[in-house]
């Protein structure tokens, strides 16, 4: 999945279309009014679902067979949003969460949800989104069980966390849901044990060192944000300060502190994002100390990791996504390969030993040197990767003769652009294998591709455990 320059765990807050009934509720319930009910199923972003007087009802935190007080918190033309006041039945599949503040901020969504379940529920969105979409003989699908984790837990390998003052000290956390209120996290039970431990060593030498945090409300104040991310295979960890700007005190204090108790980290960047805005990122990074990149393995590969490049931030899952990509598209050496939304050309690079040729694109710079940067890094002649986006390059590239015998999309969480989707048609290759991060936006495309393509099977895997995300591998064949 590719990232969003944001501030939260990535949500997808819109509702199922086929969950809204033809009741309008507005004159008929005011927020604060309390009632008692069942909750029927999970809905897409992992929220209780009910039905008050026939109006479905979305119940943050309540699960399937539960029955609860519900609150209303908000009124909608034809649903609701309530909060859980009491439980009076609770689920047997309820369990208590790691983290205290796991219902104050995104990405925790089902910690409250025993494991096996989650899994469950994940297989089940899958489900929803086809039926609310209805590709193409959607009812015979083979959706999966989803892949799950031996451990769900310490497995993200990188934490952004935006840096404020509260309470007269430095905190840094996330985001409340629908908020710039910010909740100070001193642990994270989904992230990797030692992004945390740097990321709260250094709150600790910035508070000490008192350089100056931003202030949002009156746009004051140096350091954002601050980003860690490790290596699983290598241990190295790179840390990036995102500042208001390119000043930035008591930075070589900070560095030599660094230098002498945080060993692991080989790579300190600055990057400027001036003034108030959404975007977590600005243009400009530069390096403070150490070198540009950290360096992951993959399956005999090794891959050079600027500050934002992307690279899946589960490990583990990741292997195993990746090894079912290479089953699904069961190249064969005579055969060229797209890879599109290719990153730093960690899925095409995994593939480049079993297909003739790669061909990749990116719309990030930094991703497309570090993706030929790799190639050449392990020794592979067969891939190259060209800046653009593949509803640009794609199209070019047919013009010019080439004729892709495979591809294979990792699109953002918006799916796949009209463009790109008319290229694929277009260009029909035998091997098609899309890598889902979105099961709404999977289905929307699935209505079109499945106009040249059948779908073998729809293989879900928990790439992020306690979230509501879904991650799938579809695998297609070509009609003929």
């Amino acid at each position: 999945m590719k990232p969003t320059n944001h501030t939260n765990f990535h949500r997808d807050n819109r509702r199922p279309r086929n969950d809204r009934p033809t009741t309008t509720v507005q004159n008929e319930v005011k927020i604060g009014q309390r009632f008692p009910l069942t909750i029927k199923r999970l809905g897409i972003n992992g929220e209780g679902i009910g039905y008050y007087k026939h109006v479905i009802t979305f119940v943050k935190g309540a699960l399937p067979g539960e029955v609860i007080v519900a609150e209303v918190t908000a009124v909608h033309p034809r649903y609701l949003e309530a909060s859980l006041r009491t439980l009076r039945k609770p689920s047997p599949d309820r369990v208590d969460p790691q983290d205290a503040y796991a219902d104050h901020v995104g990405g925790f969504e089902l910690e409250h949800l025993d494991y096996p379940a989650q899994l469950k529920f994940k297989q089940d969105v899958i489900r929803q989104a086809l039926e609310k979409y209805r590709p193409t003989g959607y009812q015979h699908y083979d959706v999966r069980p989803t892949i799950g984790m031996t451990d769900p837990y310490e497995y993200r390998n990188k934490a952004q966390f935006q840096v404020r003052v509260l309470d007269g000290h430095v905190a840094a956390g996330l985001y409340q849901e629908n908020s710039h209120n910010l909740v100070d996290l001193p642990t994270c039970s989904v992230q990797m044990p030692v992004t945390m431990m740097v990321m709260r060593q250094l709150v600790q030498w910035i508070e000490d060192l008192q350089v100056p945090i931003y202030d949002e409300e009156h746009n004051s104040g140096i350091l954002k944000t601050i980003v860690v991310r490790a290596a699983a295979a290598t241990g190295e960890v790179q840390v990036v300060f995102i500042t208001n700007t390119p000043k930035f005190p008591k930075k070589h204090q900070l560095l030599m502190k660094m230098a002498e108790k945080l060993p692991m980290v080989v790579s300190v960047m600055q990057n400027v994002n001036v003034g108030k805005t959404s975007l977590i990122w600005g243009d400009q990074t530069t390096l403070l100390a150490g070198k540009p990149t950290i360096t992951e393995e993959l399956d005999g590969l090794s891959f050079d990791l600027s500050a934002r490049a992307f690279f899946q931030l589960n490990p583990e899952q990741t292997k195993k996504l990746y090894r079912l990509a290479r089953e699904a598209l069961a190249l064969s050496p005579n055969e060229t390969l797209v890879d599109a939304y290719s990153g730093v050309g960690t899925i095409g690079l995994s593939l480049a030993d079993v297909a003739k040729e790669v061909r990749g694109m990116d719309t990030i710079p930094a991703a497309i040197m570090d993706a030929n940067a790799n190639a050449e890094r392990n020794g592979i002649t067969n891939a190259k990767y060209e800046v653009g986006a593949a509803e640009t390059l794609l199209p070019q590239w047919l013009a010019a003769g080439f004729d892709p015998d495979a591809m294979v999309v990792d699109p953002p969480r918006t799916g796949l652009d009209d463009v790109l989707i008319d290229a694929i048609l277009q260009s029909a290759p035998e091997k098609l294998v899309y890598i889902s991060c979105n099961p709404s936006t999977l289905a929307q495309d699935l209505r079109e591709l499945t106009r040249s393509y059948q779908v073998d099977y729809i293989q879900s895997i928990d790439m992020f455990p306690q979230t509501a995300r879904c991650e799938a591998v579809v695998r297609f064949t070509k009609r003929h």
